[in-house]
C-alpha cells in the first residue's frame, strides 16, 4: 500500500532556496520562487552570474565557468552583508548544479561569513540548504542534524512558524528510519507551534504525518482520526483538491491495511475520479490505481485488477518512479501467484527486487525477497540469506539512527529549556513593567511606604538589641560605681578619723603655744611639726592608693564578653577561648563600635553554637594602631559559603559591621569548621561626652 506522505517528497523535487534575506516555504517543503519573490535582480555582476548559473538554457560548463569567476570576485570582499548575499547566491547555485565538492566548500563558506556578520538567520537557512543535499543522498542521520540546527535557531529568534517546519522535517525523517516514538514527540511539537498561527497547509502536514505513525505502528483507528483531522485543517486551504485525494488515498490505504477493503475501494475510486488527477498529478494517479487493484484482488474482485496493475507499470516507467514500479511489479506476482501462472510471477517479482534494489526501498525488497522465497524454490536459500542479511543490518542501521537522533534530540531539548527559561524571564519582566506602569503613583507610593516600614522596624529591632548592650553596660557601670562609692567611703573615713583628727589636734595644740613663749613652748611647737610631717606622710600614702586604683583599668567591655562567655559555655556545653589585646583601652572606644562589636561578637557565637554543632570556639581580640580585629573560629561541621543562604543573623553581621566602616569574611569547609572575621577602624570616645552620657544614663537608671 501507498501512502501519499502529504506533498512533502513531491515539492522536494523542486526545492529552492532563496538565498536574499526573506525564505520562502510551501507548506512543508521549499518551492521554486517565482520571479515577484527574488524581486529584481541587481545590476552588479555577482548577482547576474549567479542567476545566469542557475539558467537551464546554459551547458554545465558554462555554469561551472560563471560559477568560479563570481566566487573569485565575492572572495576579494571583507565580510559584510554583501558577501554573505553573494557567497549564499553561489553555494545556491552549486547545490543547483549538483556539485556536491563546490557545494560543500562554499556552504561551509557562508555559514563562517553568517557567524562573522552576525547574521544568525542566514546561518540557520545555510543549515538548511546543507540538510536538503543529504536528504538528497538518503544521508539521514546527516540531514536531521542540519534541520536540527536550523530548528534550534528559529527557536531562539522567536520564529515559531519556522521552528514547527523544522521539527516538522526533522519527525519525518525519523518516520523513514521507524523511529515512531521520536518522530511522533517531534510532530507533537510543531503542532504545539503551529496551531496558534493558524498554519492550516503545515498542520495538515503535521496529522497527515501522525496518521502515517499511527498506521506503521498498527494503530488503525489511531491513523484515521488523525487523517480525517488532517482533512479538516486541509479543507481550510484553498484550491488543495489534488491534496485533499491525496488524503482519501492515505484512508483508503488504513482501511485496506486493516482488512476492510470494500470500505477501502470507494476511496481509491474518489482519488482516480478527481478531475485533472491524471494528467496533473501523474503519480498520485498511479499510486491510487495501484492501491485499488491491490484492494480489489484482496476482496476477491477479479474485475480490471491485471489491466490496472499494467496500466501504473506503464505510468510509472513514464515517470521513472523506480519505487512506485517495484510495488506494482510486486502487486502483479502476488496477482499471477494466485492465478497460478508461477513464471510470470517470479518474472514480475524479479523486477520488483530489481527496482526495489535501485530505488533503496528496502521495505518492499524485504517484502519481495519473502515472495520470491515462496514462488522460487530453486533459489529460496539464495533469497532467504539474501534476507536474513538485509533485515539484520537494516535494524542495526536504524538503531543506529534512532541512537544518533536521540543525542542530536537530546541537544535541542537543552537549548529548547534555555529559550523556554528566557522566555518566562522576558515575559517576567515586561508583566512587571506592565504592572508598574498601570499602577502608576499609587503602586509606588505603597512600595514606598512597605520600604519604610520594614526600614523603621529593621531599625527598632536595632534599637532593641543596642539597649540591651547598653543595659549590660550600664549594669557593669553600676557595679564600678558601687565599688567607687565603697572606696570613697573607706577615704573619707581615713580622712575624717585619722587626717582630720591630727590636724584638729595640731591645730590646737599650736593656738595655746600661740600664748608661750618659753622652752617648753618651743619644745610643743617641734612636737606639733612632726605631727604635720606624719599628717603630709599619712596624706601622700592615701593619695598613692588613689593613684595606683586609677591605673588599675577596669574593662567593663571586656567583662561583658567575658560574661557572655561564661553564659553560652555553660548554656551549650562548650568549651572558648578567649584572648584578646591587653594594651588597648577598650572602654576608650567609640560607644557605637562597642554595641555593634559586641552584638556582631554574640551573633557569631549563637550561630556556630546552633548551626555549626561545635564543642569548642576560639575567640581573638587584636588592635594595632589603627584597626581593632576579631576572629571567631569554631571546630564545627562547615559549610559550602557560595550556596549557603544568607540568614537574617548573617545579614545583621554585614549591616553592623558597615554601620562602623568595617570589613567583615566568612571562611568555612565542609568538615572543618568556619572562621568569622572582621576589622574595624578605631575610632577614640570623647570622654567628655561619654561621661556626661553615661552620667545622664545613671540618672535614668
Amino acid at each position: 500500500m501507498y501512502h501519499t506522505k502529504s506533498i512533502f517528497n513531491h515539492l522536494l523535487q523542486n526545492f529552492l532556496l532563496i538565498s536574499s534575506s526573506t525564505v520562502f516555504m510551501l507548506s512543508c517543503a521549499k518551492k521554486e520562487p517565482s520571479g515577484q519573490e527574488l524581486g529584481t535582480i541587481p545590476s552588479d555582476s555577482v548577482m547576474i552570474w549567479s542567476q545566469m548559473a542557475l539558467d537551464n538554457s546554459n551547458t554545465i560548463t558554462k555554469r561551472q565557468t560563471i560559477l568560479r569567476k563570481a566566487l573569485e570576485h565575492t572572495q576579494s570582499r571583507s565580510n559584510d552583508s554583501t558577501k554573505l548575499k553573494y557567497i549564499s547566491k553561489i553555494q545556491w547555485a552549486y547545490l543547483m548544479l549538483d556539485d556536491s565538492l563546490a557545494f560543500r566548500k562554499t556552504n561551509a563558506q557562508a555559514r563562517l561569513t553568517a557567524l562573522a556578520v552576525g547574521d544568525s538567520a542566514n546561518w540557520a537557512r545555510r543549515h538548511w540548504d546543507l540538510a536538503y543535499f543529504f536528504e538528497k543522498r538518503d544521508v539521514k542521520d546527516s540531514a536531521y542534524f542540519h534541520y536540527a540546527q536550523t530548528q534550534k535557531v528559529f527557536m531562539r529568534l522567536n520564529d515559531p512558524l519556522q521552528a514547527g517546519r523544522f521539527l516538522y522535517y526533522m519527525a519525518k525523517i525519523q518516520e523513514e528510519v521507524k523511529d515512531f516514538a521520536g518522530s511522533e514527540t517531534n510532530v507533537i511539537k510543531a503542532i504545539e507551534l503551529l496551531k496558534p498561527l493558524d498554519a492550516n497547509m503545515d498542520l495538515y502536514n503535521c496529522y497527515n504525518l501522525l496518521g502515517i505513525i499511527a498506521n506503521g505502528l498498527g494503530n488503525y483507528e489511531q491513523a484515521l482520526i488523525d487523517y480525517k483531522t488532517a482533512n479538516g485543517y486541509l479543507r481550510k486551504v484553498k484550491n488543495q483538491k489534488y491534496s485533499e485525494a491525496g488524503e482519501k488515498n492515505n484512508i483508503g490505504v488504513v482501511y485496506s491495511e486493516m482488512g476492510e477493503y470494500q470500505k477501502a475501494i470507494p476511496y481509491f475510486e474518489d482519488v482516480l475520479a478527481v478531475e485533472g488527477v491524471r494528467k496533473n498529478q501523474t503519480a498520485l494517479f498511479a499510486r491510487a490505481l495501484t492501491n485499488l487493484a491491490e484492494s480489489k484482488f484482496k476482496a476477491g474482485i477479479d474485475t480490471d485488477v491485471k489491466y490496472q496493475l499494467q496500466e501504473s507499470i506503464r505510468i510509472r516507467d513514464s515517470l521513472r518512479d523506480l519505487e512506485g514500479l517495484a510495488g506494482s511489479h510486486y502487486h502483479l506476482a502476488e496477482y499471477y501467484l494466485a492465478k497460478n501462472d508461477n513464471s510470470n510471477a517470479i518474472l514480475n517479482a524479479t523486477k520488483a527486487k530489481g527496482f526495489a534494489t535501485q530505488s533503496a526501498n528496502n521495505d518492499r525488497l524485504l517484502k519481495t525477497l519473502q515472495l520470491l522465497i515462496r514462488i522460487d524454490s530453486r533459489n529460496a536459500l539464495v533469497y532467504s540469506e539474501e534476507y536474513i542479511k538485509l533485515d539484520d543490518s537494516l535494524r542495526l542501521e536504524e538503531r543506529k539512527l534512532r541512537d544518533k537522533f536521540a543525542r542530536i534530540r537530546f541537544e535541542t531539548d537543552e537549548v529548547v529549556a534555555e529559550n523556554e527559561l528566557l522566555a518566562r524571564q522576558r515575559q517576567l519582566w515586561t508583566g512587571i513593567a506592565l504592572t508598574l506602569l498601570l499602577l502608576s503613583i499609587a503602586a509606588f507610593v505603597i512600595i514606598s511606604q512597605r520600604i519604610k516600614n520594614q526600614k523603621l522596624k529593621f531599625q527598632q529591632e536595632q534599637q532593641t538589641s543596642n539597649q540591651e548592650i547598653l543595659d549590660l553596660l550600664l549594669s557593669q557601670g553600676e557595679k564600678l560605681q558601687e565599688g567607687k562609692q565603697i572606696e570613697q567611703k573607706r577615704i573619707s573615713e581615713e580622712l575624717h578619723d585619722g587626717v582630720q583628727g591630727r590636724l584638729q589636734g595640731a591645730r590646737m595644740m599650736l593656738l595655746g603655744l600661740n600664748k608661750r613663749d618659753d622652752d617648753d613652748a618651743k619644745s610643743e611647737r617641734s612636737r606639733a611639726i612632726v605631727m604635720l610631717k606624719d599628717i603630709q606622710e599619712e596624706v601622700r600614702s592615701i593619695s598613692h592608693e588613689l593613684s595606683h586604683a586609677a591605673y588599675q583599668k577596669i574593662h567593663n567591655f571586656i567583662l561583658s564578653l567575658e560574661d557572655l562567655k561564661t553564659t553560652i559555655e555553660k548554656s551549650a556545653d562548650i568549651t572558648i577561648d578567649f584572648n584578646y589585646a591587653e594594651h588597648l583601652d577598650w572602654d576608650a572606644l567609640n560607644s557605637d563600635i562597642k554595641i555593634n562589636l559586641y552584638r556582631i561578637i554574640q551573633e557569631s557565637l549563637q550561630n556556630a553554637v546552633k548551626h555549626a554543632q561545635c564543642t569548642h570556639i576560639d575567640l581573638q581580640l587584636t588592635a594595632d594602631t589603627a584597626t581593632v580585629g576579631v576572629r571567631i573560629t569554631d571546630n564545627g561541621k562547615g559549610f559550602v559559603v557560595k550556596k549557603g543562604k544568607k540568614g537574617i543573623g548573617m545579614r545583621n553581621i554585614a549591616s553592623r559591621t558597615t554601620k562602623v566602616n568595617g570589613t567583615w569574611n566568612i571562611e568555612s569547609v565542609i568538615g572543618n569548621g568556619t572562621t568569622v572575621s572582621l576589622t574595624i577602624p578605631i575610632i577614640k570616645k570623647d570622654t567628655r561626652k561619654e561621661a556626661k552620657k553615661e552620667s545622664e544614663n545613671l540618672q535614668n537608671a
